[in-house]
């Protein structure tokens, strides 16, 4: 391939083009660690008063476009983004803060806003950001204001923040009086190698050999950037045209998922890579190998290639259903656990059969990682191996229920539950687990009195960590040597709980019986019978609760 990088400083960088950032890249996601470190190499390069190179930027040449006398060149950045985005933050922040009178800085004001904001108020320096639905971006170049209240997903979290960080920066180089020095510093000291090519196929490649050198890309993005040269590499031009456009769809898909919660990223290529590895694993692969795995799997038919994404893309759909499911919390926090359900989900089962086949997960995974106390360490082997074999070998619901009954047999809850000490303490460090088990019983006792359970209520209590929601019937002030004992714990929506604080159980009662969550009505109607909430009482009603728990969790 023919390559002509260019040494260039960030003056030379944004003369005479407009950026833009495809859908089907990640969106902005530096975080404080990532500017604190440009901010750095802006010191730095200020005090030495020598150039200081930051990085390599490679681009896609898209499109001549005239701006009133102006000529540029549109561009798409393929790597580099999030430091140029960031960069044209920090332009912003100074030219906020240049004065508009003072002979020094009026000058340099007017041309950072030219820069910024073409002639038309339409086009700017970083012409079209990603996944900018909500014009966070866009609205504080145009206008140096955002909205906090407007933040909908992590990326706009993460610009919004970025503002901030920039504008503070900037903030203390104005207090010395130095922002023309400043944005000297930013213009003409910090370099960069660009990249900048008109074959869309041999950026994808340049991207993917410049980024094998152990640099802070995500795997989830090298895949995509190798996934896009094989389109190229293995089709001619006339037949690519429409995959090529079914891949850019599918990865602004995955992105803007991803966007709500980057980190999903990553578990949801490891997942989607392990399950078509070559040979059944004994653990959930790595990035790296994950990534190995999905391109093999692609090969090089057109077809296959555009099918790989769309897996990843449906797995990402599925991890980030089952990270959204605030009821499960409890039976998710294992990866290898939500890797199984995840298997289940891929497979396409008719609504009945997987919701059959999750419960019986939940089940096995609860008794042996809630109430028995596992470890993530454990089960390890046995939870990837089925997953794997429920997809590789499409295991049928009765072979997959046969064998999860395997998975938890080990896990006998009566003779964990001849411990007269298990039930003691079921507080810290096992609030999310108490909070489903409480949540399951309340479900239970409505079955049983033929109603339904409260949601309302309960979406009350699943939308805070579960602490804000467990109530001590008798106050952890009164010191009680049952404060976190099953028996003296109950729930309430969040308000109602802050409100009872320290009060006595039969100053409480009245709350419970019209809280309309079932368990906690039954204990503020026996509270108002006896007027007291005694250790008699907590360990009978942790009974009832246990005789539930072996019905639900037990063989």
């Amino acid at each position: 391939m023919q390559l002509n990088p260019l040494h260039l400083t960030i003056a030379g960088l944004v003369e005479g083009r407009l950026f833009r950032i495809p859908g089907y890249q990640r969106a902005y996601s530096w975080q404080k660690r990532q500017r604190q470190d440009l901010f750095a190499d802006i010191d730095e390069a200020y005090r030495s008063g020598r150039e200081h190179f930051m990085a390599t930027v490679v681009a896609l040449a898209r499109e001549k476009r005239t701006i009133v006398a102006d000529e540029f060149t549109a561009v798409e950045l393929v790597d580099g983004q999030q430091r140029v985005t960031t960069l044209i933050i920090l332009l912003k922040a100074i030219e906020k803060s240049l004065s508009s009178v003072e002979d020094g800085e009026v000058r340099a004001k007017r041309d950072l806003c030219d820069l910024l904001v073409k002639g038309d108020e339409h086009s700017l320096v970083l012409l079209q950001t990603n996944h900018d639905s909500s014009n966070v971006f866009t609205s504080y170049v145009r206008t140096g204001k955002f909205d906090e209240n407007c933040i909908a997903t992590a990326s706009d979290q993460n610009l919004v923040e970025a503002f901030q960080d920039c504008e503070r920066f900037v903030a203390s180089w104005a207090n010395k009086g130095k922002l023309i020095e400043l944005l000297a510093t930013i213009r003409n000291r910090l370099s960069l190698i660009y990249h900048e090519l008109s074959n869309e196929a041999t950026v994808y490649r340049v991207f993917e050999v410049l980024n094998s050198r152990g640099l802070d890309v995500r795997w989830v993005d090298k895949t995509k950037s190798q996934m896009m040269a094989s389109i190229f590499e293995f089709s001619e031009e006339g037949a690519r045209d429409d995959s090529l456009c079914e891949m850019r769809t599918i990865w602004q898909d995955i992105y803007r998922i991803l966007g709500m919660k980057p980190l999903l990223g990553t578990e949801a290529l490891r997942f989607a890579g392990t399950l078509l590895a070559a040979s059944q694993p004994n653990r959930i692969l790595g990035e790296e190998d994950a990534s190995v795995a999905l391109i093999r799997h692609g090969g090089k038919e057109l077809a296959k290639i555009v099918e790989t994404a769309e897996w990843l893309r449906k797995v990402v759909r599925f991890v980030n259903e089952i990270s959204s499911d605030e009821r499960r919390a409890a039976v998710t926090k294992i990866a290898h656990a939500r890797f199984l359900a995840i298997a289940i989900m891929l497979r396409d089962f008719n609504k009945e059969t997987q919701d059959r086949l999750l419960l019986g997960w939940e089940k096995v995974t609860f008794r042996i990682f809630a109430l028995g106390g596992a470890d993530s360490r454990m089960k390890v082997g046995e939870y990837v191996r089925l997953a794997y074999d429920i997809w590789a070998k499409k295991l049928t619901d009765t072979e997959i229920f046969e064998k999860l009954r395997i998975i938890g047999e080990d896990y006998n809850l009566k003779s964990m539950f001849r411990d007269k000490h298990y039930w003691e303490y079921c507080y810290d460090g096992w609030a999310e687990e108490l909070r489903y088990l409480l949540f399951r019983y309340d479900e239970h006792l409505s079955e049983q009195a033929g109603e339904q359970i409260n949601i309302s209520q309960w979406n009350k209590i699943w939308t805070v960590e579960p602490s804000k929601s467990i109530e001590h019937i008798v106050p952890q002030s009164a010191a009680p040597d049952f404060e976190h004992h099953l028996g003296n714990l109950t729930m309430l929506a969040p308000g109602v709980n802050s409100s009872l604080q320290n009060k006595s159980p039969d100053k409480k009662a009245d709350a419970y019986l019209s809280c309309g969550i079932r368990e906690t009505m039954t204990v503020g109607k026996r509270i108002k019978e006896t007027g007291e909430w005694t250790e008699s009482e907590v360990k009978d009603r942790a009974k009832r609760i246990e005789q539930f728990a072996l019905a639900e969790w037990g063989e």
